[in-house]
């Protein structure tokens, strides 16, 4: 009886533990099935995060070159000049002529060599901090006894002048041998008024040397002239787990060198009634809290009537809602609490302007700006927070104050013609807005492969912005 007892549970057991072993087999496959998927998906994405391309063998400049104009401290009357010269410090300098003084001063430049992945230069920075307002002047770059041709530049008055204005372009990015250069001279011509150039990063479309060459091909004429203001983007940085910026960046855009809080490349500037906050957007969490904390600060002690903050990563996405989703977390508040009144981006290759709004629905500042003059355009998700967007073409802004007004004017950069248009006025009624863009068409243009699903959908996306909108 006991025999068969032990017969009569046996069965019993065995089923429990098959059907654990079943369980366990499902959870493992599964796990497996997950872990699969993830290595497919990180090894389709790790060219994008991790890949650097190479970069080609170069020689150093056998004469002084790469000469680019633009502010120094966050005083508008100062102003840095770098250039690029052999691969060994020489001794190095800046004349500089007074047009109505009829002198002229040298000022002693540092000289700083940096190897890059795959070549050596040295570079160097003059720093001219006794400017006079109001004056014309005149510099070239001198090292090893070898000069540059003479460029000018000019101060402008500061205390009576109630009307100046800038240039702002997002991504540049451009091919070698683009067409940026034509672009940034047909707005110049256009805005002659123009007193300086901001860019919202990706200047350069990658660090190498090769793209630098591109990078003041598109400035040529321009920078040596006009100051030049950029932040970082991402395509700036050379990729790894945790991010690195070459000091090539810094030795170009030599405010920097002064401005850095740790490792992010913060600067700020005051100009006029004018202060411009940029930001490093591509760091990563605990660099960008540092970036938070300077901000704060700064805007809490600013005494300027207008504020702009220029960063890479837009704060509200035209890509995705869930996009740039840290930048927005640790920027967006400090934004809206410290009354800054623009905020101009780049990264996502399209147009897009969006305003906040009161709980009555009136609106109101900050206003957020995208533009982009690259080659490469993205596709968009059309935002209802959003008031305007351009899927194609290339746009730059013009910012204009105006005794109490902040225009911001959006142009077309292959036509010229003007594309969209914003007023923040500020005086004893307090802020108001007025779009004086909203009857401009947009630039919904596209193109769909009737044989690409996704090109199929994106045109559902767009007819369907079209039809919200009551766009013919």
């Amino acid at each position: 009886m006991i025999y068969s007892s032990n017969l009569y549970l046996c069965p019993t057991k065995t089923n429990l533990f098959n059907k654990m072993k079943k369980k366990t087999l499902i959870k493992l496959s599964i796990t497996a099935v997950i872990l699969l998927a993830l290595g497919f998906w990180i090894n389709s994405r790790w060219n994008a995060w991790f890949r650097n391309p190479p970069e080609p063998s170069y020689t150093s400049l056998s004469s002084p070159g790469r000469v680019l104009l633009t502010f120094g401290t966050e005083d508008e009357l100062s102003r840095n000049i770098s250039w690029e010269c052999d691969s060994v410090v020489l001794p190095s300098f800046v004349e500089l002529v007074d047009s109505q003084a009829e002198d002229t001063l040298q000022i002693q430049a540092q000289g700083e060599t940096f190897r890059s992945r795959n070549g050596k230069a040295a570079y160097y920075v003059a720093r001219l901090r006794s400017l006079l307002p109001d004056r014309s002047y005149a510099y070239r770059v001198c090292s090893g006894g070898k000069y540059s041709p003479w460029y000018n530049f000019k101060t402008q008055n500061q205390v009576t002048r109630n009307d100046y204005s800038f240039l702002f372009v997002g991504d540049v990015q451009d091919s070698i041998n683009g067409k940026s250069n034509s672009f940034l001279k047909k707005a110049l011509q256009k805005h002659p008024e123009t007193e300086f150039l901001v860019f919202g990063g990706d200047l350069t479309e990658r660090p190498i040397d090769a793209y630098w060459e591109e990078t003041f091909r598109g400035l040529d004429s321009i920078g040596q002239y006009y100051p030049i203001l950029t932040v970082t983007g991402n395509h700036d940085y050379l990729k790894y787990p945790i991010r690195k910026l070459e000091r090539r960046f810094s030795l170009i855009f030599s405010y920097f060198l002064d401005s850095m809080i740790g490792e992010n490349q913060v600067y700020t500037l005051k100009y006029n009634d004018m202060q411009l906050f940029c930001l490093d957007s591509n760091r990563e969490f605990f660099y960008l809290w540092t970036q938070r904390q300077w901000l704060k600060e700064q805007l809490e002690k600013s005494q300027a009537r207008w504020k702009i903050v220029v960063l890479h990563h837009p704060i509200h996405s035209i890509k995705g809602k869930y996009n740039n989703l840290i930048q927005r977390t640790l920027f967006g508040s400090v934004i809206e609490e410290f009354g800054v009144d623009m905020v101009l981006q780049g990264h996502e290759h399209a147009y897009g302007r969006m305003t906040n709004h009161t709980q009555t629905g009136i609106p109101t500042t900050p206003l957020y700006t995208v533009s982009h003059c690259s080659p490469k355009t993205y596709r968009i998700y059309f935002g209802e927070r959003f008031d305007k967007f351009g899927i194609a073409g290339k746009y730059y802004q013009q910012i204009r104050v105006h005794g109490d007004t902040l225009t911001m004017n959006a142009y077309d950069a292959l036509t010229g013609e003007l594309y969209d248009a914003l007023d923040i006025v500020k005086n004893e009624n307090g802020t108001t807005l007025t779009d004086n863009g909203k009857h401009i068409p947009e630039n919904l243009y596209f193109k769909p492969n009737p044989h690409d699903k996704n090109d199929q959908k994106y045109q559902e996306l767009i007819n369907a912005y079209k039809e919200r909108k009551g766009i013919n």
